[in-house]
């Protein structure tokens, strides 16, 4: 079964995450051949970390909520909240083969919090620009509760396009970019944040 995993940062600990990072990266190594897409997401000036994007196929929701809750910069307090949710991937691909490649190009998290029936459920057009792509469900999967998507776009409102405004009670455009250890491609599962 496919989670979305999405830590927010808590205020004031970058260098917390700092100090845990292999301690992150060993953990993440751990799900390397569960990985669909990972990387941080990041503040307006694209160097200070806001958070920690993980789309990862696991057992079911005991798996998926040891994922989020076991992980170290959670454990050590670096993140303020977790939004875990189930997911679909739309695109039946990971980021890995994302035509664009890792590099070149904005790159953005975009989460779309449903309000009434399900909407998005399609790839919108333009696939290729889509790392991935899918619904939010609840954890039995009947239950749609928003999208997911990561995209490369001009900017944050054509990212937010991507997604049908009157669908959802709200959506946030988080900047973001394929994570990895120093040196690694990031091309290969494992690699990411």
């Amino acid at each position: 079964m496919e989670f979305l995993c999405y830590h927010r940062d808590r205020p004031g600990s970058a260098a917390l995450r700092d100090e845990l990072r292999e301690e992150h990266w060993s953990y993440m190594d751990r799900y390397a051949g569960a990985m669909i897409a990972r990387g941080p997401t990041l503040a307006d000036d694209g160097v200070t970390p806001t958070g920690s994007l993980h789309i990862v196929d696991v057992t079911g929701p005991a798996a998926a909520r040891a994922f989020a809750f076991d992980e170290p910069n959670y454990q050590h307090g670096a993140y303020r909240d977790v939004l875990l949710r189930r997911w679909r991937n739309t695109l039946g691909r990971t980021m890995w083969e994302f035509p664009g490649g890792s590099l070149g190009g904005d790159r953005y998290l975009v989460l779309g919090l449903g309000a009434g029936p399900a909407g998005d459920l399609a790839v919108p057009a333009r696939p290729d620009e889509l790392v991935a792509y899918g619904p939010l469900l609840s954890d039995d999967g009947t239950r749609w509760l928003g999208t997911a998507a990561v995209v490369r776009a001009a900017g944050p409102d054509a990212a937010r396009a991507v997604l049908t405004p009157s669908r959802y009670a709200g959506i946030e455009v988080h900047n973001w970019q394929f994570g990895g250890r120093p040196g690694s491609s990031g091309l290969s599962p494992g690699s990411g944040r």
